[in-house]
């Protein structure tokens, strides 16, 4: 310890008697900063872009839950769908409401902007294009949501449930899913269409449920029509007592008492609107309301007939 307080009392004897140089920035006069360049005025895609944000940002919220009030089963939800309302406790000045367009007349091409929170990072607007229409994606349930739009507006966890918008500012999806073998965006976004958002939330609002339009049967696995040769369609294997289906007077098929396979009824389109399996007629279903009459193409034993049935609940 003596020897290295010598040495640097050595070392600053030899500095103030001007043996030993100045630090090298203290000799030097400071480089002044580089002058900022002038720039025009922003060009009309980045101020509508700007413009777009401001306006619709303060519409779209981060929700943090502490507690559960209620659970899956009685939440406003439509599973088939993923929408769901949420009602939220908040001043109306705080959250204004979005301007709703359409989702009809989209067209492939089409600027889009999408608004969530990905990966927790909350107000985060990314851009795209309508990449393509009419896309099938599956939902929570495993039933197929039809009408999809597909964009590559980086869509990432944490979008979901977010707006997607037209270059007006107009609510035209809801961002729902991406495409991606790492969880990440890799350019291929879905958004349930805003036509069918504007369909299903007003039910959820009225009843906290969507109660579909019904005719009460059940149907068989796809396979076994081919296997009894019959056509593509809703093969019946169960008819409800009392049901609009018991009603029109269709039948299940089923077997007799020596086990022999009785012919029954198989649906094959809606309103003259094809269907190849449950799954489309419900989805056809879903557009019609309750206590509304439909028109069935039913084939039996090789014989198609048209019959008239008032749809009822699915409670």
């Amino acid at each position: 310890m003596a020897q290295r307080l010598l040495i640097l009392t050595f070392l600053a004897s030899l500095a103030a008697a001007g043996a030993v140089p100045a630090r090298a920035a203290d000799s030097r006069t400071q480089a002044p900063p580089r002058a900022v360049a002038a720039r025009g005025a922003l060009d009309a895609e980045e101020m509508n872009n700007i413009g777009v944000f401001k306006r619709v940002s303060p519409s779209v919220v981060h929700i943090t839950t502490l507690s559960v009030q209620r659970d899956f089963f009685s939440l406003g939800a439509y599973p088939d769908r993923d929408i769901a309302v949420l009602r939220i406790e908040a001043p109306h000045d705080k959250l204004p409401a979005i301007s709703v367009g359409a989702s009809r007349d989209l067209q492939v091409g089409q600027k889009v902007y999408a608004i969530g929170n990905p990966f927790g990072l909350d107000q985060t607007l990314t851009t795209g294009i309508v990449s393509a229409l009419n896309r099938e994606i599956e939902s929570v349930t495993r039933r197929t949501i039809k009408g999809a739009i597909q964009t590559d507006a980086a869509i990432n966890p944490g979008n979901s449930g977010g707006p997607l918008l037209d270059s007006a500012g107009r609510l035209i999806g809801v961002n729902t899913a991406i495409y991606s073998p790492s969880g990440a965006s890799a350019g291929i976004g879905f958004a349930i269409p805003v036509d069918e958002v504007n369909r299903i939330v007003p039910r959820l609002i009225r009843d906290g449920r969507f109660i579909r339009p019904a005719l009460g049967v059940t149907s068989g696995p796809e396979n076994l029509a081919k296997a009894l040769g019959a056509p593509k369609g809703v093969l019946l294997v169960n008819v409800a007592d009392g049901s609009p289906a018991a009603a029109a007077g269709l039948k299940p098929f089923g077997r007799d008492r020596n086990g022999r396979i009785v012919q029954g009824d198989v649906i094959t389109a809606v309103d003259g609107q094809a269907v190849a399996d449950l799954d489309d007629m419900l989805s056809l279903l879903e557009t019609r309301r309750i206590g509304e009459k439909v028109t069935l193409t039913v084939w039996r034993t090789g014989q198609t007939r048209k019959v008239t049935a008032t749809l009822g609940s699915s409670d």
